[in-house]
């Protein structure tokens, strides 16, 4: 943190990431993002692994017994984090992707007075129906498999169920013509069979089964307006927000489309939606170019 404690940008994970992976991802020299010269803070969200999570808490409150986590509740809590115990008082910026994207509306409608700006990468404010289909799926994927036996498993976890997800994911988390231009090779897969085995399958079969589902459910039921300020009042919670906003969402997003993003925009006073231009679906922030795209959005946030 630098002297005038103006330079805290919060980075919130996404679904499976641990804190190192966020950082990762968003972060690094030469970047929008560089810690060299910003002081960032990345707090892992509950039933992400590193945080309280169903496979890390003990008795009584672990596996299928932990209790469900809005998105609100992550924020009160990263919010005691900056405030109790790194004295953080000014947020020059939150920003990130996707599950930390749904955080970072959350950050500033209930803390206005402290967030300067905030750039939600692939998320929204409110998750929307045809999202939640697609939730379905996923959580069906897991709890269908007979290994699961209502997230009280041992040492034979739902596998087949996740790499069930896996696939269901793929058809998702990339765009078609990601698929029908064979982007997919650049990953060293020469089919679609392949690129779930290599990509999808190894992306989720590190996670435990019951984490993967409380994060869902904290997915599901993100809701901007679902907080006693707002009263359930999705279009004031996202008036209440006076930070500088440009919403990101790629193009051929699935589930968090630019659709979605004009109409928070319109009701966050000066909020700009700005699409990436990308094949590369809700996984934009992996591709370089269009990290640029995003970096420069970034950039024009801080340096203002």
């Amino acid at each position: 943190m630098n002297e005038a404690r103006d330079n805290v940008v919060v980075c919130p994970t996404w679904f499976t990431a641990t804190p190192s992976d966020t950082a990762g991802w968003m972060t690094g020299p030469n970047r929008a993002l560089d810690p060299e010269r910003y002081f960032i803070v990345v707090p892992n969200h509950f039933g992400a692994a590193v945080s309280s999570s169903p496979s890390n808490t003990p008795p009584p409150f672990d596996r299928g017994r932990f209790p469900h986590v809005t998105t609100y509740d992550n924020v009160v809590a990263q919010h005691r984090l900056l405030t109790e115990e790194l004295g953080v008082e000014r947020i020059r910026l939150v920003s990130s992707w996707s599950m930390g994207a749904c955080q970072t509306y959350a950050w500033a409608a209930l803390h206005p007075e402290m967030v300067q700006a905030i750039a939600p990468i692939s998320g929204s404010a409110r998750t929307a129906n045809f999202n939640k289909v697609f939730l379905a799926g996923n959580i069906r994927a897991i709890t269908s498999d007979p290994d699961w036996n209502d997230g009280f498993y041992g040492d034979k976890p739902p596998i087949r169920g996740v790499k069930t997800m896996a696939a269901l994911y793929a058809g998702w988390g990339f765009s078609e013509p990601f698929y029908r231009q064979e982007v997919f090779r650049t990953f060293g897969a020469s089919t679609v069979e392949e690129f779930i085995d290599y990509f999808w399958d190894a992306f989720f079969i590190k996670c435990d089964a019951n984490d993967l589902l409380a994060q869902m459910w904290t997915w599901w039921h993100n809701d901007l307006g679902d907080h006693p300020a707002f009263g359930g009042d999705f279009e004031a919670a996202l008036g209440a927000i006076r930070a500088r906003t440009i919403i990101l969402n790629a193009e051929t997003d699935s589930y968090f489309p630019p659709v979605d993003s004009e109409y928070e925009a319109r009701c966050i006073p000066g909020g700009q939606s700005r699409p990436i231009p990308t094949i590369w679906g809700h996984l934009a922030p992996f591709n370089p170019e269009d990290q640029k795209f995003i970096d420069g959005a970034l950039r024009e946030l801080l340096e203002d």
